[in-house]
């Protein structure tokens, strides 16, 4: 289904203020003006460059799957330029320790009172946008360091809370071919991450066009689109855009069809799921599927929003079996025949009447 780009913003009901909808209306032309400054850069990517941006509005964190070459590390650089934010990259590695990523305490002298005392230094994951590169190359006691600036966005050092400045975003890569020296991120991280975005091969002419940009001279110099406080007014706006409850049980549907053990789990599910999405599914597909619907230019969202970023949200999080994995039923194909099976029926036409209701805020 082919959703026509709209020409300005639907006028809605509910929660949303004037204030809002100016809001809205710079969200649109935000994501315009990233997308063309991403283009000197980047061929091709539309789909993931969307979805980067949802979780980011989303106020959630990505994991990029792909081989390497395809511009994984490339992409997340290049948004974090075109966005008035602090950024930097961490190389997981094999020897990498929380410190390295944290911040340590170290003793210094007081110069004034020859006292000595113990003083944190800030490590690389105090920046608004942390790239972590290869995230599943480094031990499970380093991921857990991660783990706690992704959920709880602070660090735990000496005793003490540090709190990680606002807007925090976690965009990871991994490379799902070289598996040896790796560590499989747990369950319970992949859980935190909103999205994980499957980058795949370009199209002929895609890879023509990056052969002929990477093998001439050429510099591109990105404008800054979008500010950390625009970004945290974008990420309120989300969260207020309003949402009909057919659509909200529609998800709720999807996400519990998913559980072995639900009593609507289809018999599909029953065959080939090990274990299916907890809670946080449902409410990621909801925030996506809003956010979605401001980079569209609209103040409502639909059934296609919704399952727009099924896949990304699910996939991580619906586990098949060994005999599904040997018969070819990854955990995509289920999803997608879950949504074949789960159609969202007039959903897609909403009334003037709609939705008092705003979920997330």
């Amino acid at each position: 289904m082919t959703e026509p780009e709209p020409t300005e913003l639907e006028p809605t009901q509910g929660d949303l203020t004037p204030d809002d909808i100016a809001a809205a209306k710079r969200v649109k032309d935000a994501h315009d003006k990233i997308r063309a400054e991403l283009s000197k850069v980047i061929v091709g990517l539309d789909e993931v460059i969307d979805q980067l941006l949802i979780s980011i509005f989303a106020r959630g964190h990505c994991l990029l799957v792909g081989v390497p070459g395809l511009a994984k590390t490339l992409l997340i650089s290049t948004v974090s330029r075109s966005l008035s934010l602090s950024f930097n990259r961490i190389q997981f590695t094999p020897d990498l320790m929380p410190a390295d990523i944290t911040g340590t305490e170290v003793i210094q002298e007081d110069k004034t009172t020859g006292q000595r005392g113990f003083k944190f230094i800030k490590g690389p994951i105090f920046a608004n946008v942390i790239l972590a590169d290869e995230i599943n190359r480094t031990p499970p006691k380093t991921q857990a360091a991660l783990l706690e600036a992704m959920q709880e966005r602070q660090v735990s050092a000496g005793g003490k809370k540090h709190v990680l400045e606002p807007p925090f975003f976690v965009l990871a890569t991994q490379n799902p071919i070289e598996q040896e020296g790796t560590y499989p991120l747990p369950e319970a991280q992949l859980d935190r991450f909103m999205f994980l975005v499957k980058v795949d091969y370009p199209s002929l002419e895609e890879e023509l066009q990056i052969v002929n940009m990477t093998t001439k001279p050429m510099s591109a110099e990105l404008d800054q689109v979008l500010t950390g406080e625009d970004i945290m007014e974008i990420q309120d706006v989300v969260r207020r855009v309003p949402i009909s409850e057919h659509l909200v049980r529609y998800v709720l549907r999807l996400v519990r069809a998913t559980r072995v053990n639900d009593a609507s789990a289809p018999e599909l599910v029953k065959q080939r799921v090990a274990w299916g999405a907890g809670p946080r599914a449902s409410q990621f597909m909801i925030l996506g599927a809003k956010a979605r619907a401001l980079l569209r230019g609209r103040l409502y969202v639909s059934a296609e929003d919704v399952e727009a970023v099924a896949l990304p949200v699910l996939r991580h999080r619906v586990l098949t079996t060994y005999g599904a994995e040997a018969e070819g039923y990854t955990s995509d194909r289920l999803i997608t025949e879950l949504l074949d099976m789960i159609p969202a029926a007039e959903s897609e036409t909403l009334s003037d009447e709609r939705l008092p209701n705003v979920l997330g805020s």
